[in-house]
């Protein structure tokens, strides 16, 4: 629960707010766009302004159920009237919020499918997210992007029977895994999901493509809406940069496309095939210069 007496003094005056023990992880403010912005003094999120309309106030109660350090908050209220999470992002794919603060409040998502649901990434344990799984149809994998981003992935696999992909080189993270991905060429995990490793970031870094054209990227991707293009995170690069260029290289010259980003860290985005195509190409270049 955020604590009121640690109220951010620069936030906008009202009963919406953020308080000091924020960590600059972006959550709150790819839910909140426009009310929920960064303080470039510091790297705390604040609100610009105070929600006004119904739609707002869902998006600040959606800043709230996404934080992992529990720091954004309403002087009175707290709990919202109704469920903001899983939030649907259109194609089946949901938002699962309740970020956790050991994967640094990386986004986790939901692919609902017939063939059984795919949980991307993980959430901490709350029956906020097992208890709308429970209704949606459960989990049939967990595909784990790298392994900063694990979180809970153990106990929901546990309460579905949820089998468990993860890449061999960050196999450590994820001791319970059932099916390890080895070496760099894709593999097909069923015929609408695709896993095409990206060492990088870390390791044993996957992106995920499902469906033909949805692709989840984890850490190694992710769109700049200050830039108009997509960025990689040179300083949060934990095993090798140089080896991220190369392998979001090969990844872009594959016969593989996607024209929705879904994100761990960062802004998704969507657009052309193509256009998407040519600003991975654009960013290995720029990065490998």
């Amino acid at each position: 629960m955020a604590r009121l007496g640690d109220r951010h003094p620069e936030g906008t005056a009202g009963d919406w707010f953020v308080d000091t023990h924020c960590f600059d992880c972006d959550a709150a403010r790819n839910v909140a766009p426009g009310l929920i912005a960064r303080n470039p003094a510091d790297g705390v999120s604040l609100f610009a302004r105070q929600p006004e309309t119904p739609e707002e106030v869902e998006m600040a109660w959606r800043a709230v159920m996404v934080c992992p350090t529990r720091s954004v908050g309403h002087v009175t209220l707290k709990r919202p009237e109704s469920a903001v999470f899983p939030e649907d992002l259109g194609d089946g794919v949901f938002r699962l919020g309740h970020n956790s603060k050991d994967s640094f409040g990386a986004h986790s998502y939901l692919v609902q499918r017939d063939p059984g649901n795919l949980m991307i990434d993980a959430p901490r344990w709350t029956r906020d997210v097992y208890e709308p799984l429970d209704e949606m149809g459960g989990l049939a994998h967990i595909l784990l992007s790298h392994s900063d981003d694990v979180a809970d992935a153990d106990r929901y696999a546990e309460r579905y029977g949820a089998r468990v992909w993860i890449h061999e080189d960050d196999k450590t993270a994820a001791p319970y895994a059932s099916d390890i991905l080895v070496g760099r060429e894709s593999t097909e995990i069923r015929n609408d999901v695709v896993a095409f490793p990206v060492p990088g970031h870390t390791k044993g870094s996957v992106l995920y493509l499902v469906d033909g054209h949805l692709l989840f990227s984890g850490d190694s991707l992710s769109w700049s809406p200050e830039h108009e293009n997509l960025m990689a995170f040179r300083r949060a690069c934990w095993y090798s940069w140089d080896e991220q260029m190369l392998s979001l290289g090969r990844f872009a010259r594959s016969d593989l496309r996607f024209d929705r980003l879904f994100c761990g860290h960062g802004w998704n985005h969507d657009a052309s095939a193509a256009e998407l195509n040519a600003h991975v190409l654009h960013l290995v270049r720029r990065g490998s210069s």
